[in-house]
């Protein structure tokens, strides 16, 4: 097969298109910052019309938002918002991974495990900050990338991507505030089991990893959206 060369304009756009939406995704774009094309333009050395282009394809990702003639915005957050995702996600997340329990094959195994391996061992090495890591980030979203990849769905795994990115975010924001972080390696672990097992409670078992991370969000960053209403968490729930 012979590889296609890309213009060099398309590799530019791509390439501030990647960093914008890291930035947005990482927090280094605050939620509701203003996004000034003159500041823009000096901080990632492209022009306006590739800043525009970028940003509106972050605006169909809803990383960002569109003020008409004002110009863009990074995206704000709330507890709704969370919320609403985290609902999306969970459906989502249900359906891939039971497609994926019927119709994976051994190279799925083999997937599942060698990502889980890779996470773990970094983890491991990292100590109790592992989460700040942006490449324990990656291997995270591998590990989870692979529970699902055998769906045999593109358009559910690239919804499925976009809705994890976003969520990403909130992830981001209350790493910043954490002093500990509840042991995800027990919660992952006994995960890939049940995938690999079969066994139906491995739905359940996603379906609570996701939402415990939300309520972690929730009372760690809570106190930077509008909407937020302090709750007095369950006992005996960890980081």
């Amino acid at each position: 097969m012979v590889d296609v060369v890309k213009p060099r304009g398309e590799t530019r756009a791509g390439d501030v298109l990647q960093r914008l939406r890291e930035d947005i995704l990482g927090c280094a774009l605050q939620p509701g910052e203003k996004l000034r094309f003159e500041a823009l333009r000096d901080r990632y050395e492209v022009s306006f019309s590739t800043l525009r282009e970028a940003l509106s394809r972050l605006a169909a990702e809803e990383l960002v938002v569109a003020e008409g003639q004002r110009g863009f915005v990074v995206a704000p957050v709330s507890i709704a918002d969370l919320q609403d995702l985290t609902n999306a996600r969970v459906l989502l997340e249900r359906e891939v991974l039971k497609q994926s329990i019927v119709k994976g094959d051994d190279s799925w195994e083999a997937g599942i495990l060698s990502s889980y391996h890779r996470m773990d061992r970094l983890q491991s090495r990292l100590g109790d900050q592992y989460y700040l890591d942006s490449t324990w980030s990656g291997l995270h979203e591998d590990f989870h990338h692979a529970l699902v990849s055998a769906c045999g769905s593109p358009v559910l795994l690239g919804i499925r991507r976009k809705l994890f990115e976003r969520a990403h975010r909130y992830r981001r924001m209350s790493s910043q505030f954490r002093t500990q972080w509840r042991p995800k390696d027990v919660e992952h672990k006994a995960i890939m089991d049940a995938a690999l097992d079969r066994m139906p409670e491995v739905l359940d078992l996603i379906e609570a990893h996701i939402r415990e991370t939300t309520a972690n969000v929730v009372e760690f960053a809570g106190h930077l959206f509008q909407d937020y209403v302090p709750v007095k968490r369950r006992a005996g729930s960890k980081a």
